[in-house]
């Protein structure tokens, strides 16, 4: 939907600035679909102008023109200090199609770059490419990605690479820093046609409600203690939470240093500049609370229109403790259905527990230890049971089994629905770090074919996919400590 804050406090009206010789490197037909755009045979736009449109070459198809592109201030907190203004840096805004946001990301310099250079990399726009669709095929609420272009235009990072625009495509790409800088900059008119904005064309349940900006925070709250559980039910881990990196949709967005658990360790960093391990994967539903927090210090000049200073705070600070209720609600329930428990028993929870201590303490697969569960029977002896040999405490897990077992007696499905209804929750395949690597590097020689394969895969997530049982495989050990850093 369109970003309708104007003015200078607000916005910067800039054009994207063109890339020499731009070339397809991914596209996603599923997203093109979503925004109605006409395709080939082949998935690809019928319109060949939409290449030089998503590259930022032009501000024009066939069918749309985009007159207005904008970039968008914001502030926020970066690994728990505040950072002050930021905003669109390398993101401009062209504008709404078929009720999306269309943003092109590394589309040059704005006002907000801060000594930046606008342009994102090949590696990293490949990365957020292949995750935002794989995000969007495990069901996890995600902006999406519908291309990347690329270019032989040089940009420097640790070393010489080359520059990429990638296209991302959201209902709305407002977010927590969005709130933090109005309120920060005490523009609290700006403020409250911001949140009025957010009710209009997404939260319309709060126009009836007596306390709307107090709704509004709630569900903004709800929604993304709810996309935390879920990213902890695949493994994912963002990398950077920063609160100017928090959706106001509760959306998954900014994929940077992000990755998928492999061999399951609770405290595991993704993102080799975390030294501090702030955002690890066991802190996640903390942050997550902590960055909602600093939303809810932004929402107290907007209640404090209706309420005395003091009402406000404690108004708020109830709304903010439900946070951890409803993440341990979805949790909870996430890794029940991953464990093929449907009727509730008093020591779920505790199995569940167990569970994730023998795989944390084995580094077993976080992916394929889920999916195997599927496959037990409830007749099934133990030793028969081939997950036991991931295990360096097989006593222990055996023991583990022998429970799991005994509470599979009291589920009323049999096996074979029990395992579909698993199957459904548990992905064969996710975005794992030495994939994107090899399709990073196949796409540096002008090879995009590992990039479309990938793409292909994690659409069905949940599938087994014949002649591509080898994407599911742990990497192997030399492949297994890729690391990734906020550099992009």
């Amino acid at each position: 939907m369109p970003f309708t804050l104007d003015g200078d406090d607000a916005i910067q009206r800039v054009k994207p600035t063109p890339i020499p010789d731009p070339h397809w490197v991914a596209f996603s037909s599923s997203t093109a679909k979503l925004l109605n755009i006409p395709l080939n045979a082949h998935g690809m736009p019928l319109d060949e102008g939409w290449l030089s449109l998503l590259a930022g070459n032009v501000l024009h198809t066939q069918e749309y023109q985009f007159s207005n592109p904008i970039a968008t201030v914001y502030s926020g907190h970066q690994f728990g200090v505040w950072a002050g203004q930021l905003g669109d840096g390398r993101a401009i805004l062209l504008g709404d199609i078929q009720g999306q946001e269309l943003q092109l990301k590394g589309a040059g310099i704005t006002r907000y770059s801060r000594m930046g250079d606008g342009r994102a990399v090949l590696r990293s726009s490949i990365r957020e490419f292949l995750c935002s669709e794989a995000m969007h095929g495990l069901g996890i609420p995600t902006s999406r990605a519908l291309s990347v272009v690329g270019s032989d235009l040089p940009v420097r990072r640790e070393t010489m690479e080359t520059a990429a625009v990638c296209a991302r495509v959201a209902p709305s790409f407002i977010r927590v820093g969005h709130f933090e800088h109005f309120a920060s900059t005490q523009n609290i008119v700006k403020l409250k046609e911001l949140a009025d904005l957010l009710i209009e064309q997404h939260y319309q349940d709060c126009k009836q409600s007596d306390d709307p900006y107090l709704d509004l925070f709630k569900l903004i709250s709800n929604r993304n203690a709810r996309l935390v559980a879920q990213w902890q039910s695949v493994g994912f881990c963002h990398g950077v939470l920063n609160s100017d990196n928090i959706s106001a949709l509760g959306l998954t967005i900014d994929y940077g240093p992000f990755g998928f658990l492999d061999h399951f360790q609770i405290d595991h960093i993704c993102n080799h500049s975390d030294q501090g391990g702030r955002y690890a994967y066991h802190r996640q539903p903390q942050i997550m609370h902590w960055n909602m927090a600093c939303l809810a210090s932004a929402f107290l000049p907007l209640l404090e229109m209706n309420h005395s200073d003091q009402e406000a705070k404690t108004l708020l600070t109830n709304a903010l403790d439900e946070f951890a209720s409803t993440y341990k609600h979805f949790w909870q329930d996430l890794f029940k259905r991953k464990l093929g428990l449907m009727n509730p028993q008093d020591h779920d929870i505790k199995l569940i527990e167990e569970l994730l201590q023998l795989m944390h303490d084995s580094r077993a697969d976080f992916t394929n230890s889920f999916r195997s569960l599927g496959a037990v029977k409830k007749s099934d002896e133990i030793a028969s049971i081939a997950l036991r040999n991931e295990f360096v405490n097989r006593a222990g897990f055996d023991q583990w089994l022998g429970r799991y077992l005994d509470r599979l007696q009291l589920e009323s499905d049999d096996d074979h629905t029990r395992q579909i209804k698993m199957d459904a929750i548990n992905p064969k395949f996710i975005l794992r770090n030495h994939l994107a690597q090899k399709a990073i590097e196949k796409a540096q020689q002008r090879d995009f074919s590992e990039i479309a394969t990938l793409l292909k895969i994690l659409e069905n997530p949940f599938h087994s996919q014949d002649g591509y049982e080898e994407y599911s495989l742990p990497p192997p050990p030399d492949l297994a400590s890729i690391e990734v850093s906020c550099s992009s």
